[in-house]
């Protein structure tokens, strides 16, 4: 049966791999046998052509021990032949067992790579659509009232313009998120006071609408590595410690060192995460429900992806303690300058 014609029985990639494995193996193990046997067989049809010496004496003549000794090389090449088809068929069944062990290893990455890109494919696909889905509902509707006035376009525009701008935020972050990794692309000295600073600025508006307060606390403490995305990092976790944060707390940043690594905390007094979320929450387009969504929070989830690939770009780390109703600390640490 022609699996083309039944594409549900086609082989899976790994046992394709596992075939051309094998193939190579069996041809390297036959190649060998050949030689063994050519080289055995040869050995013994010269034995069998020198006079032989020393003659037993309970055979009667000459052409009695001769008639034996071919008789004991024949068995001897049956013996050989049986050998080395025992051999093969050994290295046949351990063959196909270590190659099927290493084709799964080597197709694994290549699986979880493509099965990367289909999530993200899909996710990006599902994010997109929404604010286009608004956009299309809003501009037919326009269009069909014949009474709008010039008060109600521009508030369509106004409409069609804020979804516009989470458009580009979001093709923004999934440009960073669609490169292979985040390199650093201009590594200096950096003092981490300075950056954690002007991220505190630019979070400053966002702030203020809530009333949220950010201390932060510190001395200097100066790393390797790319003052923007230091900056970018900072600012993401001070814009998700302020999305999910009740009016008129605080926010916390301290600025640590240590033997090794300079340490960066922010926490805030929000509404926390239960503990069956935390492990996904730097997965892609990944958004807790229940209580962090009760506030109506705007976002496509990709900020903490962002900012664990830009720590990571680093050589640092990035972790987060949480309880749900208790707030959450994200603790980043960077190696030392």
């Amino acid at each position: 049966m022609n699996y083309l014609l039944h594409p549900n029985l086609k082989p899976s990639p790994a046992l394709r791999l596992t075939g051309w494995y094998l193939a190579f193996v069996m041809l390297l193990s036959l190649g060998f046998s050949s030689f063994v046997y050519n080289v055995s067989l040869s050995g013994l049809q010269r034995g069998l052509r020198q006079p032989a010496q020393n003659q037993p004496t309970f055979f009667q003549d000459q052409h009695m021990f001769n008639d034996f000794r071919i008789q004991r090389i024949q068995e001897e090449e049956s013996n050989l032949k049986a050998n080395i088809l025992v051999f093969n068929l050994l290295v046949f069944v351990v063959g196909g067992g270590v190659s099927y062990f290493f084709a799964r290893r080597t197709i694994r990455p290549i699986e979880e790579a493509l099965e990367s890109q289909t999530r993200f494919t899909a996710d990006a696909s599902h994010e997109l659509r929404t604010p286009l889905t608004i956009m299309q509902t809003e501009i037919e509707v326009a269009i069909r009232d014949k009474k709008m006035t010039i008060g109600g376009a521009r508030e369509q525009l106004d409409s069609n313009l804020d979804e516009v701008i989470k458009l580009k935020n979001l093709v923004d972050g999934l440009l960073r998120l669609a490169r292979s990794n985040t390199s650093v692309e201009s590594l200096k000295t950096v003092d981490l006071k300075k950056i954690i600073g002007d991220a505190v600025k630019v979070s400053a508006k966002l702030a203020k609408s809530k009333k949220i307060k950010i201390i932060t606390s510190g001395n200097t403490v100066k790393v390797t590595g790319d003052s923007a995305q230091l900056k970018e990092l900072v600012g993401i976790l001070l814009d998700n410690a302020i999305k999910y944060s009740e009016d008129k707390s605080n926010i916390q940043v301290v600025l640590e060192s240590s033997v090794l690594h300079a340490i960066i905390k922010v926490t805030d007094q929000g509404v926390g995460i239960k503990p069956g979320q935390l492990p996904f929450i730097f997965d892609r387009f990944y958004r807790g429900d229940a209580s962090r969504s009760r506030q109506n929070v705007e976002g496509f989830g990709i900020g903490l992806s962002i900012a664990k690939k830009i720590v990571t770009a680093h050589d640092g780390s990035i972790g987060v303690k949480s309880s749900n109703g208790n707030g959450t600390t994200f603790t980043i640490k960077l190696p030392k300058k």
